[in-house]
């Protein structure tokens, strides 16, 4: 795949590359933020390489590394996106076809995780009344959030830098803990190939979580998108999806907690949030993320916000390039 060494020149190249859209960007120089930022329709492309070269075609760029974060499994240069119909394919192949000097390949949540020490302000919203996380760097820290899929990885400190910790967690058992979660878990069940958290806890989960609740309540429902389930707030059943959704979330960041040690904080992406935040300010969200006999003291001293930066992913991956240049990272705020 190419050692990044200390030479790579500007611009470098990132990309947080999702089951629906592709977002590109340039880093234009040391210290700068993600500019000249375009999404392209992941549908549209046959592939990764694709997508890329079509953008710098746009852009009339030529960078000197690149840093990719997709969704989906990455191991030793090899990748997967989860929900594209994209077929699997290595770092090195990808390079070879840009002809690019450096590039890389990341989970898009181990690249969010990067982003975390470089987000302050209005990057964040905090969600249960308690200041945004500050990392310091001598806590472990969490992201975690609803999309396309459901993304789960931490932050490890060590030694000066940070490592990002990947993994699958949105697969984990759904963390139902009241009577109707538990009949939807049941009703989830009964369908072929489905039972895991994601399940629910997604863009296409918030859809199921919809229909399984009418199917609870005996009444036939419209299909609904999940963009419009988030914005009818006044119907009853969109909202108490809505309310379903932020207490499984709720229960399942506090997992996602007490797994990692993310002692600094757990903090909430994905696409989903930022459309709902006034109901997930509302709902049980926190209540449930700190019931968990007997570490609620542990687990109410993590502070959680929902990052309401537009790129995180950008600005995670353009960390990974910066920490491996030095003398070219990035600001922390």
């Amino acid at each position: 795949m190419g050692d990044p060494g200390t030479g790579a020149a500007f611009p470098w190249l990132v990309a947080d590359i999702g089951g629906t859209n592709a977002r590109f960007a340039l880093i234009e120089g040391p210290g700068e933020r993600p500019g000249r930022v375009r999404s392209l329709p992941t549908r549209e492309h046959a592939a990764l390489a694709e997508a890329a070269a079509a953008y710098l075609a746009e852009e009339e760029a030529r960078p000197g590394a690149a840093c990719l974060a997709v969704a989906g499994p990455v191991s030793a240069g090899r990748y997967r996106l989860t929900n594209a119909g994209w077929a699997p394919g290595t770092a090195e192949q990808v390079r070879g076809s840009l002809g690019l000097p450096v590039l890389r390949i990341v989970n898009d949540f181990e690249a969010l995780a990067m982003a975390l020490p470089y987000l302050a302000g209005d990057d964040l919203r905090p969600v249960g009344g308690a200041a945004p996380p500050v990392p310091d760097g001598t806590e472990r820290l969490a992201v975690l959030g609803p999309g396309t899929g459901l993304g789960v990885a931490g932050l490890l400190p060590l030694d000066g830098r940070w490592i990002p910790l990947p993994g699958e967690g949105g697969h984990v058992d759904v963390p139902a803990a009241t009577d109707r979660e538990i009949e939807v878990l049941r009703l989830l069940r009964a369908e072929p190939d489905v039972g895991s958290a994601e399940h629910l806890l997604s863009g296409s989960g918030l859809v199921r979580l919809h229909r399984l609740l009418g199917v609870i309540h005996g009444v036939r429902v419209e299909p609904l998108t999940a963009a419009r389930i988030c914005a009818m707030d006044g119907d009853p059943l969109c909202a108490e999806t809505i309310e379903v959704f932020c207490a499984l979330l709720g229960s399942f960041a506090g997992n996602a907690a007490l797994t990692l040690g993310a002692r600094g904080g757990v903090y909430l992406g994905g696409g989903i949030l930022p459309r709902i935040a006034g109901a997930l300010d509302r709902s049980d969200f926190r209540s449930r993320f700190e019931s968990k006999p007997p570490v609620e003291d542990y687990l109410r001293a993590i502070p959680t916000a929902l990052i309401v930066h537009p790129g995180p992913a950008l600005v995670g991956a353009a960390a990974f390039l910066a920490q491996s240049h030095p003398s070219r990272s990035l600001e922390t705020p």
